[in-house]
């Protein structure tokens, strides 16, 4: 039951990924794709109504973890308290960017929310892939399972370690320009004209750009973790996940050369979905793990709720989810098409 447990959080923080990742992308390349005031608009229209929506994912995967791996929430939260308060506020300015930017017709009105519309977005990208790197990297955990951490100490990977380091700088590095590849393959369907044709450059660029950059990133987690992945999930599992990676660039590749956007979409939604999954299933059973003594790591049979709660949580959350799910396709009816997707 636990490992099950430990699939439907990935499963939620995987979803919150794919669909606001893309919103993140689109932050981060508007000022790029969309030269005139008009062609902003056009980018901020394609990401359409359900941005909101794509935030209750995550509000979602705070709350299962809560509810099934308590004692792993509350160490997580404390140590990671500047962190989330960061993107905290970056999920503030950004929504506030797209909710009041065409509210007063000012040059400098919109000049400025779109700003904070692309800072907030980068600022988000960096810090979920800082979050990451940390989770593949440890944390400076005690024998009591809690951990304090500032921005960085001697930037090392051992030891008391901070939030930055040259391996957690590594992954946010290319989890940016994943999501921007993400945002940019994404806009191509909701846009037109020159910004879709700027968009397919940036799409093809910036896929090509991760290649290389992921490549480092492996090196380096093999160095950083050299005991993933760990044996106790199976050989099958991690199969899986890798042949999920082959088949998603194989359609986001041929979409791109083909030219067939939706392809190239379906492409790097599910690319993007099978290396999280892959990572999640490498690293399970430890959820937090110690920088400062293997033995001090929290492993998911350790944090998890007693079996009553576990067995009350799994009545709620399929019906929960469900819901989710209908709704998440009823708004995409809704909204399909250019400009609404």
């Amino acid at each position: 039951m636990i490992a099950i447990w430990y699939g439907a959080i990935g499963f939620m923080l995987i979803v919150y990924v794919v669909l606001d990742g893309r919103n993140f992308g689109v932050g981060m390349l508007q000022r790029l794709v969309a030269k005139t005031p008009d062609e902003r608009r056009q980018v901020l229209a394609a990401i359409g109504l359900q941005w909101p929506w794509h935030e209750v994912w995550l509000v979602a995967f705070g709350g299962t973890l809560v509810a099934v791996f308590p004692r792993l929430m509350a160490s997580a939260f404390a140590g990671y308290y500047l962190a989330l308060i960061l993107i905290l506020w970056g999920l503030l300015l950004r929504g506030v960017a797209i909710e009041v930017v065409d509210h007063v017709n000012d040059h400098l009105w919109r000049e400025f929310w779109d700003a904070v519309f692309a800072l907030s977005s980068g600022l988000l990208a960096v810090l979920f892939g800082v979050a990451a790197g940390n989770l593949v990297r440890g944390v400076p955990l005690d024998d009591h399972g809690n951990f304090s951490m500032a921005f960085f100490t001697d930037f090392g990977v051992r030891g008391h370690v901070g939030l930055l380091d040259w391996y957690t700088l590594s992954v946010a590095t290319f989890a940016v320009v994943v999501l921007a590849a993400h945002g940019a393959t994404y806009l191509t369907l909701g846009t037109r004209g020159p910004v879709r044709d700027r968009c397919v450059r940036y799409a093809r660029s910036l896929w090509a750009a991760t290649v290389p950059i992921f490549l480092i990133v492996a090196v380096e987690s093999r160095a950083v973790r050299p005991d993933l992945p760990a044996e106790s999930i199976g050989g099958s599992m991690l199969w899986l996940g890798v042949i999920g990676i082959v088949i998603s660039t194989t359609v986001l590749v041929s979409g791109l050369v083909s030219r067939q956007d939706a392809r190239a979409f379906a492409g790097s939604n599910g690319l993007i979905a099978s290396l999280l999954a892959t990572g999640g299933v490498a690293m399970f059973p430890v959820m937090l793990h110690s920088t400062l003594a293997p033995a001090n790591s929290l492993s998911a049979f350790a944090v998890a709720s007693d079996r009553t709660a576990l067995m009350l949580a799994s009545i709620w959350w399929p019906i929960g989810c469900v819901l989710a799910i209908s709704y998440f396709v009823f708004t995409s009816r809704r909204n399909a098409g250019k400009g609404g997707l």
